[in-house]
């Protein structure tokens, strides 16, 4: 395609986090622009968050019914081609399901929506209007990660038998939503965050990427979750054991309140031959161990073709031994959100490495994750029904 696809976002303003992220991932190849935003529910924010990104004024916009609406009626040359969603997380279906609704395709972040049946009447609307949804599961989009996947899927380690998988973070380790700090205040609220904390936020991440290596399904699961911080409503700490479509048993452990911990998401998979482990804090890095032979590493690199899959060298952007992390995995998602998108405006199919990113079957297995952990969390039976 001879143009950079145009880009709004919803959220993301100067007081935000995520937004940022999102605005450095879809910038790292060249193939997206910024050409409006709708960047705060404060409108002053909104307008100084325009500015600052060099938005025109008339297409930096105070709602996001006011900037899907004015873009649906702009020439097909000049309005946005996707829409961007980083709000909290109350506030993702209703852009979602009007950006959709008028036509546009749609980057959200994770969980995909507040609820179980929102994220079904998304998946339908996709259905509907042949529209494409990415969810940005990030940790999918480390070139390891795509090469455990595909060693999997290729039964080098023969059936799975055992997936453990941990996500300790320590920043919520004290009452830090009544300190002023804005991203905790609105995780642990219920009316914006949803009916669970901590495996809402991260525990989903560490679901998504047991069951994105494995290619497995989870079936049942049996959830332990806690309040450890005095005062806060919803959960900052879990534990859950998994039952997998084949037969495989698993664990994940997700906590706030890991004090000392950064974000030192792990996971081990283990079949017939042999396992492997893959660390976020040491992303190039893939552990191989063997039944009947020493352990083997392998590293992240572009030039390593003759020994790693190509979805892992497709998201390699440099040489071995240069750190790719975690806004490269960001940009890896836009990147082939974008060459599919691209491919399909073309008329053109898509590389199956290209299609290769989140989308709305996830993010509706990400909620049901939610709705069982809890369900099994406040049960007194061992094992509880994975229902989607």
């Amino acid at each position: 395609m001879q143009r950079k696809l145009r880009m709004g976002m919803v959220g993301g303003g100067k007081d935000a986090f995520i937004g940022a992220i999102h605005r450095h991932a879809a910038n790292m190849d060249g193939l997206i622009e910024l050409v409006c935003g709708a960047l705060s529910i404060n409108p002053e924010i909104a307008r100084e968050s325009g500015k600052m990104l060099f938005l025109p004024e008339d297409r930096t916009y105070l709602t996001f019914e006011e900037m899907i609406s004015n873009e649906s009626k702009l020439p097909a040359d000049k309005r946005m081609d996707f829409v961007t969603i980083v709000t909290p997380n109350f506030a993702h279906f209703t852009p979602a399901m009007l950006a959709l609704e008028k036509g546009f395709n749609v980057i959200i972040e994770k969980p995909m929506t507040f609820t179980l049946d929102e994220a079904k009447q998304l998946k339908k609307k996709v259905e509907q209007t042949g529209l494409v949804l990415c969810l940005t599961h990030t940790y999918s989009g480390y070139p390891m990660v795509k090469q455990a996947k595909q060693m999997v899927k290729d039964g080098v380690f023969g059936k799975i038998r055992k997936v453990w998988v941990e996500y300790p973070q320590g920043w919520l380790s004290k009452l830090t939503e009544r300190e002023g700090n804005a991203q905790a205040a609105w995780r642990t609220d219920p009316k914006k965050s949803g009916k669970s904390g901590c495996m809402g936020d991260i525990g989903t991440h560490a679901a998504h990427l047991a069951e994105y290596i494995t290619g497995l399904k989870v079936t049942h699961l049996c959830a332990d979750l806690n309040v450890m911080v005095q005062g806060r409503v919803l959960d900052d700490d879990g534990n859950v054991l998994l039952k997998f479509d084949n037969g495989a048993a698993g664990v994940l452990m997700a906590s706030q309140v890991a004090a000392g911990e950064e974000n030192a998401l792990k996971i081990r998979v283990y079949g017939e031959k042999g396992g492997l482990e893959w660390a976020q804090h040491e992303p190039n890095t893939l552990l191989i161990k063997w039944l009947d032979q020493p352990a083997q590493v392998l590293r992240a690199g572009g030039n390593y073709g003759d020994r790693l899959s190509s979805y892992a060298t497709q998201n390699c952007r440099t040489p071995g031994g240069h750190p790719e992390g975690y806004l490269e995995a960001f940009g890896n998602i836009y990147r082939n959100f974008a060459l599919s998108l691209s491919a399909k405006i073309e008329g053109r199919t898509p590389s199956k490495e290209a299609l290769d990113f989140p989308g709305a079957d996830d993010g509706i297995r990400g909620m049901a994750f939610i709705d069982t952990v809890v369900a099994s969390s406040q049960s007194k039976e061992k094992w509880t029904e994975f229902k989607v």
